[in-house]
């Protein structure tokens, strides 16, 4: 899937950093700002 600047994310649920699930939806309404990296000694 590719998005372009100013569509919707899809919904999507991840675990946090204590392993919850978190979905985008509750954080509707809310300013949300997600960083992905990668795991320590993984390429990438």
């Amino acid at each position: 899937m590719t998005l372009s600047i100013g569509d919707l994310a899809p919904a999507f649920t991840l675990p946090d950093d204590t392993g919850t699930p978190r979905a985008l939806a509750d954080f509707r309404g809310r300013l949300v700002v997600l960083y992905f990296y990668p795991r320590a000694d993984t390429p990438g």
